[in-house]
């Protein structure tokens, strides 16, 4: 079966590193779904208004592997614990494919890309190609009394974020809430916990690098790119 890209997504990650593990745990986050030129029919988005929330079926393309295991380590268990692949959503699959929900902001009509669809709580990488594009629906979409397995015991977790006011000042001010929220969720490997570990990452034209100790992570620098 052949799949088509229909678009690829523009976010503020260049990289891996960064990017929250699931969608929608960083609301502030903003990205910008751009149409490869054959599927830029505005038609094809007639109603899409009509809807809050949508689903993105998309590739993990900086994951394609020759062979696959039937167990992998998801970090939420801190990396050292192997559960079935299929009970998990690693990008270490037989099939590379993502899926995320994310919210619909607006529908932009644009001179050079067509109509872009503007979306929030992505958890792609910048460049990241889209195969589909489905409607959320509450009706059947929305279980209440779903249980998340092992990611259950971690749902509350969240680091306290400490950024000095001469960083926040240079730093973008639109994008200062969305780095907030991603470093108050831990982008480090959870089997990492060396409390003198300096980390970093691209983020928003900024290589932004920071320290975690006792549940505290303080940002050392953010430096432009």
């Amino acid at each position: 079966m052949e799949m088509k890209i229909i678009a690829r997504i523009r976010t503020d990650f260049p990289t891996k590193f960064g990017i929250p593990r699931q969608s929608g745990l960083v609301p502030e986050l903003v990205g910008r779904i751009v149409f490869e030129p054959e599927y830029r029919d505005p038609e094809a988005l007639r109603g899409i208004t009509g809807y809050t929330h949508l689903w993105l079926v998309w590739e993990f393309s900086e994951m394609i592997r020759e062979k696959w295991s039937p167990t992998v380590r998801p970090p939420r268990l801190g990396g050292n614990t192997r559960v079935g692949v299929f009970a998990t959503r690693s990008p270490n699959r037989p099939n590379p494919i993502g899926l995320s929900s994310v919210r619909l902001l607006s529908v932009e009509k644009t001179e050079n890309e067509g109509t872009v669809l503007l979306v929030s709580g992505a958890d792609l990488m910048d460049g990241t190609p889209i195969y589909d594009i489905k409607p959320y629906l509450p009706l059947s979409d929305c279980h209440p009394d779903a249980i998340g397995g092992f990611s259950d015991g971690k749902k509350d977790y969240a680091l306290t974020v400490e950024i000095p006011e001469e960083i926040v000042s240079a730093f973008p001010a639109d994008k200062i809430a969305a780095l907030r929220a991603i470093l108050s969720e831990d982008p480090r490997p959870s089997y990492q916990n060396d409390p003198e570990r300096e980390y970093g990452f691209p983020f928003a034209g900024h290589e932004v690098r920071f320290r975690v100790s006792e549940g505290v992570l303080t940002v050392l620098s953010a430096v432009k790119q």
